[in-house]
């Protein structure tokens, strides 16, 4: 495991979910987590983190407010790792294109594409400082499309082609940006599981490695690797954590 004694890493979203697995690994191998949620389960998070023995504060952030983003960055003496994880709560609801309102799209482009540009921009000079590292989360969607999630597809895409624009450009700063595709289990999933059992079937059937990832020990571990010293030669890449799920990167 990477070891991230010493650095600090600040996780946007990370009151739940991924974002909260992310959160927890970071933690686990040492990092300082600073968890930027706009919620009182940032708070929650903060708590697991501590019965671990992990060293963790809560900021509340609204990633779409630039002022919130940068009072993040402001508290924080130095910035390892910056994730954004933070996506729409309105990233799993299916949509036809003439049907989506502009409400709709604002509350995707915002939370995820937009907030993506205010961490890059706030947290450049802490992570210059830091030989950092930036990590967005994207999705098969924004690969290969989404015929029920035209929008989430559209920004999530989006987030690769930015990602890998500021991997050349900071590159020569010493800052790497990648990305993350997860599989994972989510509220969000349990609560659909919970209304269709026979779902985690299907859902493990699609997977040559048999199952659904864990938020933290998969996904979280992949992040804390790209968080850490041991991927220091690897930017602008898509690492995709999702048990062989997708191959056609």
């Amino acid at each position: 495991m990477s070891d991230l004694a010493g650095r600090t890493a600040v996780v946007t979203g990370a009151g739940g979910g991924v974002g909260r697995g992310i959160a927890l690994a970071c933690a686990t191998r040492g990092a300082h987590v600073v968890v930027a949620s706009p919620g009182e389960n940032g708070e929650e998070t903060v708590g697991l983190v501590r019965d671990r023995g992990g060293r963790a504060e809560w900021i509340r952030c609204d990633v779409t407010d630039r002022a919130e983003v940068d009072a993040v960055v402001a508290r924080c003496p130095r910035i390892d790792a910056f994730v954004h994880n933070a996506t729409s709560r309105r990233s799993s609801e299916p949509d036809l294109v003439e049907e989506i309102t502009t409400e709709c799209w604002h509350d995707h482009a915002s939370v995820s594409l937009r907030a993506a540009f205010f961490c890059a921009q706030a947290a450049l000079p802490k992570l210059r400082e830091a030989s950092g590292s930036l990590i967005l989360m994207t999705s098969p969607a924004g690969m290969e499309g989404s015929r029920m999630l035209p929008v989430y597809g559209m920004v999530k895409g989006a987030l690769r082609g930015f990602a890998k624009s500021l991997a050349r450009e900071w590159g020569p700063l010493g800052v790497r940006v990648n990305l993350v595709s997860p599989l994972a289990r989510t509220p969000a999933m349990e609560n659909a599981i919970r209304e269709d059992p026979p779902l985690a079937e299907r859902l493990a059937q699609r997977v040559p490695l048999g199952r659904v990832g864990d938020p933290e020990a998969d996904v979280g571990g992949a992040v804390a690797f790209l968080a850490g010293p041991d991927s220091r030669y690897l930017s602008g890449q898509t690492i995709v954590v999702d048990g062989g799920r997708f191959m056609g990167l």
